[in-house]
């Protein structure tokens, strides 16, 4: 399989590792428009002594010069601001898509790429790790087979402080910083409206407060405090980038219990790069044996029209009725 990684940040770097562990003998290509010779490491630590293009077979700074090579397949790994310019033309091209959340800032163009998915008979998966936690994927099974019973209320809550988010670069300079590059803590964290869809429903009616509240110098909200209502329950999910210690909790009430998943915790045997491995091989699996995507297209721009549902209650101080 010939595997094209459009853009080679952190999370592009990791995966072109993983595909690389997956099966030594995937052929890399990298398409970048910015090319800082660095490499990223597992841990997020900047190593200067590597040169990441040396472990590819082939570096492409024009796009339609990369979609010529013929790749079966791309990931989307620029800025969320930018993914539409890679995924639009790949799909095109005939290419299974794997795209890193949030699958744009915009809903502009989301139809058109849909449509051009399923005209194709292409893959298209959302990159959103979390759901490949054991975790959660315990939890998203008792809720499925119903032992819990109905949850009541539910909160969801994620909190980090954006320079140390990335200790490699410049928090200022990164794209969760920047609203150009479809940054702020709603889009860049969208799995926590992600977790929502996927444990409970797609919610109907939003209500939220925020915005730019910190010291930090950005352009975009980096505190959010959202109502999900219309799903299973009510959802409350809180964001900030402005405060520590880090914390990702999920937490679910029932009649008879109450259900809290510290997604934080160690896990004998179990790292954090576990989950992106997970999602990778189900990508190969949908592409090679016809396997349907967990984190589907439609889930993703499902869950895109929440988190901008977030941003505009947040703006205007209104609810937000989702379709």
């Amino acid at each position: 399989m010939r595997v094209l990684i459009a853009g080679l940040g952190a999370i592009g770097q990791r995966h072109a590792r993983n595909l690389r562990a997956i099966d030594p003998g995937i052929e890399l290509l990298a398409y970048r428009r910015r090319r800082l010779p660095h490499v990223v490491t597992e841990t997020l630590q900047r190593d200067d002594s590597r040169d990441v293009e040396e472990d590819f077979d082939g570096i492409f700074a024009d796009l339609g010069e990369a979609l010529a090579a013929r790749p079966d397949a791309v990931f989307v790994c620029t800025p969320s601001s930018r993914h539409l310019e890679v995924a639009q033309p790949a799909a095109e091209a005939g290419c299974h898509l794997f795209i890193e959340k949030p699958v744009s800032d915009t809903l502009e163009g989301m139809e058109r790429l849909a449509a051009t998915v399923a005209a194709r008979n292409l893959v298209a998966l959302v990159g959103c790790q979390w759901r490949f936690h054991p975790a959660l994927r315990a939890l998203h099974d008792r809720l499925g087979e119903g032992a819990l019973g109905a949850p009541l209320r539910a909160a969801i809550e994620y909190r980090e402080y954006l320079p140390d988010w990335h200790p490699y670069e410049d928090y200022r300079t990164s794209y969760a910083a920047r609203a150009d590059l479809g940054g702020g803590v709603v889009l860049t964290q969208i799995h926590d409206y992600d977790l929502a869809w996927w444990l409970l429903g797609p919610p109907r009616r939003v209500t939220a407060s925020g915005g730019h509240v910190s010291d930090l110098d950005v352009d975009v909200e980096d505190t959010a405090d959202a109502w999900l209502e219309g799903a299973a329950c009510p959802v409350h999910v809180t964001q900030t980038f402005a405060a520590r210690p880090p914390r990702r909790v999920v937490s679910l009430v029932f009649e008879s219990t109450t259900i809290e998943v510290d997604l934080l915790r160690p896990i004998e045997g179990f790292t954090r790069n576990d989950m992106f491995v997970a999602e990778v091989r189900h990508f190969l699996d949908c592409v090679e044996r016809g396997a349907a995507p967990a984190i589907p297209l439609a889930d993703g721009i499902g869950v895109l029209e929440v988190a901008l549902a977030v941003k505009q209650s947040m703006r205007t101080g209104q609810p937000v009725e989702i379709a």
